[in-house]
C-alpha cells in the first residue's frame, strides 16, 4: 500500500482555488442585472428632471395667472370707475340741458311728434326747418321710447328710405341700417300690388305696447305724422 501512494504523482502546477475569471452562466447574469440597474438609475434621473422641469414650468405659469388676474381687476376697477364718472356727468349734462316746449327728451335727444300730416318728404322738410332730422333710430332703447310715444296707436315717417336704391335701406343721415324693427313679411315694396306703387319710405306703427317690431314701408306721398330728432340745447 505505501507503494501504490508513494508512486502517486501530484501535479503540484493545479491550483485548488476557484477560477475568478469564469465565462458561465453567473456572469452573464451579472452583467445582465448591472445594466438594468443603470438603464432604471438614468430613467429615475430623466424623471426626476422631468418632475423639476414641470415644477418650474407649473409654478411660472402660476405666477403669470397671477399677474394677469391682478391686471384684469385692475382693468375691471378702471372700468368701473370710467363708467360711475361717465354716468355722472351724463346726468349733469342732462340737468342742464332742456328740450323746446312741446318736445320730449330720451337719452340725449330731443324728440317731437308732428300735429299734422303729409308726405315723407314734408315731414323731412319739417324737420329741417325746426333744425332737427326726421328720427334716426340707433338702440334698442330708442325704439323702445318710440314705441311708446304715445297711448293710441299712430303711424309716423321715420328717417329711413331705399328710394336712391331700391332694396338698400339707408338712414336720413347716409347711414346704413344696422338694427332692424320690421313687421313680419315686411318691407315688401307694395307685395307686388302696382296699385300701391313704390314704398320707398318707411314708417313706425306706435301702439303704447309691447310690440317693438312696427316699422313697414309705405308710399312716400302717403299722409302720416312724423317724428323728428335733434339734441337737446
Amino acid at each position: 500500500m505505501d507503494d501504490i501512494y508513494a508512486n502517486v504523482d501530484y501535479d503540484k502546477s493545479v491550483d485548488p482555488r476557484p477560477s475568478t475569471n469564469q465565462t458561465g452562466p453567473r456572469s452573464s447574469e451579472r452583467r445582465f442585472h448591472g445594466a438594468v440597474v443603470l438603464c432604471l438609475g438614468l430613467l429615475s434621473v430623466f424623471l426626476l428632471a422631468g418632475i423639476i422641469g414641470l415644477g418650474v414650468h407649473y409654478y411660472d405659469t402660476v405666477q403669470r395667472l397671477q399677474a394677469s388676474d391682478y391686471k384684469l381687476s385692475s382693468l375691471i376697477e378702471e372700468r368701473d370707475w370710467l363708467n360711475a364718472n361717465l354716468t355722472e356727468m351724463t346726468k349733469e349734462l342732462n340737468r342742464n340741458k332742456t328740450c323746446p316746449a312741446g318736445w320730449r327728451m330720451f337719452s340725449c335727444a330731443c324728440y317731437l311728434l308732428s300735429t299734422e300730416i303729409g308726405s315723407w318728404e314734408k315731414g323731412r322738410d319739417d324737420c329741417r326747418q325746426r333744425g332737427a332730422h326726421l328720427v334716426v333710430i340707433e338702440s334698442f332703447g330708442e325704439q323702445k321710447f318710440l314705441s311708446n310715444f304715445t297711448k293710441k296707436e299712430t303711424h309716423a315717417w321715420i328717417g329711413l328710405t331705399d328710394e336712391a336704391e331700391e332694396g338698400t335701406w339707408k338712414w336720413i343721415n347716409e347711414a346704413p341700417l344696422s338694427l332692424k324693427y320690421w313687421r313680419e313679411t315686411q318691407p315688401d315694396n307694395g307685395g307686388g300690388h302696382i296699385h300701391l306703387g313704390k314704398e320707398n319710405c318707411a314708417h313706425i306703427i306706435i301702439t303704447g305696447g309691447t310690440n317693438y317690431q312696427n316699422w313697414n314701408d309705405l308710399l312716400c306721398s302717403t299722409d302720416l305724422r312724423w317724428i323728428c330728432e335733434k339734441h337737446h340745447q
